[in-house]
């Protein structure tokens, strides 16, 4: 029962933010600095509570059934018939590096079977601990819903192992209709890939059975719907069975697009009048990068705002005096009768846990495989790893340490939220303090991996449960390191920014004052371009009198 509550919390993802929730981005191992296969992920809802989840290992007996609970709403759906042997997974990854990310794109509501039993969530967990390889993934997938139905809407999934990542995207067939119709196509090695709740394979070559998979009917299905009825080969996925609007343009594809815009520039000057509203010409499913792509380039990729781009939410008066780059919801609101949107950027305060998953071919998979995870926004947390072999949940990502409704000092969730929250109204001031403190952590990270490696290498050569719990003890470490110093910046903040002014900082310390009990500080008021516009909107409402 507890695991249903948990689930029921946890999970409270697409169906109440509306369909734009989650990113996901992919890198083929050619297209990274390291040879690595990445995925990225950001599980993005108002009032989600995040942890990191762990499946042990297990074998299982003859005849044993599995509940199913549906992530959303916590709700029974049935049972299916349990494996035999199980695997390890921690968060979104298992034992063999196999990662599986999700957005939900929704699609035709009338596809969707509250009959079924598989929902998109526990296809994904349950995926995870039956394979070991992404292909394996998808046959472990699509033959749940074939079996037992699909519960969920809409759906596009990262699958990835250490040798290539897929996306696959999936819709249900109706009430009482078991099965769904999906397709699945594999992205090539040298490029990059995005996804953000927006059904993005439209075309796809049936006649290539080693990089590309797909329903038999995927396409006799949308005819007899009526949705499609043109040549097999002008079939689109996407059009079929998740025709575009503006909102899914602005909203999810401009967070592809995004992404491709830091990596492929050419990418982002074609495409940048398709999310501005005025192209229909859809980006390309995956494209060639400029160069090689690491895993701290996605992490810094997961905290976009589109900075520096004409979607940048940063420079007009939304952003208020210390251009914020984050905007309250609802996405859409109302001014004398017309529609108006706020913009939906990669990064948002809304997320429960985030993470970036490496998955490497030339290591063994307890060492190659690095879960780099964070809890709440990706912008205001710090990655750290989590081996792909941990079986052990770091205290600080542990479910038990409160919850949606209860804060607590041992839960990494709530202390990122609360130094988040101190800085949002007060984002340019702040901000660089954070970022100081977040970038010392994930350099240090980085600069101790291949040293960490190095020694569960030899650890492995002796005796690979030597080690594990070599990296399942580094894993903890590095979580418990983390919440303390992100402790500190809490307490630094409170006491540096009080009241609105800024305590002075040499080498890194508050000034202490040489007597007295004041301590030194600046006014720094506002900026002038603030100041600017408040004339312009109040005129000499506040202008000096000369008396």
């Amino acid at each position: 029962m507890k695991r249903r509550l948990v689930f029921a919390v946890l999970f409270l993802t697409a169906f109440v933010t509306g369909s734009w929730a989650c990113t996901n981005f992919i890198v083929g191992k050619n297209a990274s600095a390291d040879g690595s296969v990445i995925v990225s992920y950001s599980a993005d809802s108002y009032g989600l509570f995040g942890f990191l989840c762990h499946y042990p290992a297990a074998v299982h007996p003859a005849g044993a059934m599995r509940d199913i609970y549906e992530w959303d709403t916590g709700k029974y759906l049935g049972q299916i018939k349990e494996a035999k042997q199980t695997y390890n997974v921690i968060g979104n990854t298992n034992e063999f590096q196999v990662t599986i990310g999700e957005t939900t794109f929704g699609g035709r509501p009338e596809l969707v079977d509250s009959t079924g039993i598989m929902d998109y969530g526990s296809l994904i967990y349950v995926a995870l601990q039956r394979s070991r390889t992404a292909k394996e993934a998808i046959k472990v997938m699509t033959d749940l819903v074939k079996e037992y139905g699909y519960y969920s809407s809409g759906e596009s999934f990262s699958i990835a192992d250490p040798n290539e990542a897929w996306i696959m995207e999936m819709i249900g067939k109706g009430p009482g209709v078991k099965g769904a119709v999906w397709v699945a196509v594999r992205i090539p090695d040298d490029c990059i890939a995005a996804h953000a709740n927006q059904s993005r394979i439209h075309k796809f070559n049936m006649s290539d059975k080693e990089n590309c998979l797909y329903a038999p009917d995927v396409v006799s299905f949308a005819r007899e719907k009526g949705y499609f009825s043109g040549k097999n080969t002008d079939f689109s996925f996407a059009d079929a069975y998740c025709p575009l609007t503006f909102d899914n343009v602005r909203f999810c594809e401009a967070r592809v697009w995004s992404f491709y815009n830091m990596f492929s520039k050419s990418t982002g000057q074609t495409y940048l009048p398709y999310v501005q509203g005025e192209s229909k010409e859809p980006m390309p499913l995956y494209v060639k990068p400029d160069r090689k792509v690491s895993v701290r380039d996605i992490q810094h990729a997961m905290r976009d705002h589109y900075e520096g781009t004409p979607l940048d939410i940063t420079k007009d008066c939304g952003a208020g005096a210390f251009e914020t780059p984050y905007r309250l919801s609802p996405l859409t609101f109302k001014v004398d009768g017309k529609d108006y949107f706020n913009e939906r950027p990669i990064s948002t305060q809304q997320s429960g846990f985030v993470f970036v998953s490496q998955m490497r071919s030339t290591m063994p998979d307890m060492v190659g495989g690095v879960l780099w995870f964070g809890l709440d926004d990706a912008n205001m947390t710090v990655f750290t790893p989590v081996y792909c072999n941990t079986d052990r949940v770091p205290a600080p990502y542990a479910e038990g340490n409160g919850d949606c409704v209860t804060f607590s000092w041992d839960s990494a969730f709530w202390i990122y939220n609360w130094v988040a929250d101190m800085i949002r109204p007060r984002y340019s001031l702040m901000v660089g303090d954070m970022r100081s403190v977040q970038n010392s952590l994930e350099d240090m990270y980085a600069n101790a991996q291949e040293g960490i490696e190095s020694a569960a290498l030899k650890l492995y050569q002796e005796d690979p449960q030597k080690a594990k719990e070599f990296l399942t003890n580094y894993t903890d470490m590095a979580a418990r390191t983390a919440l303390d110093s992100w402790k500190k910046l809490g307490e630094f903040l409170i006491v540096r920014y009080n009241d609105g002014a800024v305590k002075r900082v040499k080498n890194g310390k508050l000034v202490r004052p040489e007597t007295g009990n004041s301590a030194p500080l600046d006014r720094p008021g506002y900026s002038e371009e603030f100041l600017k516009k408040l004339v312009e909107e109040t005129g000499d409402r506040y202008l000096m009198k000369t008396w």
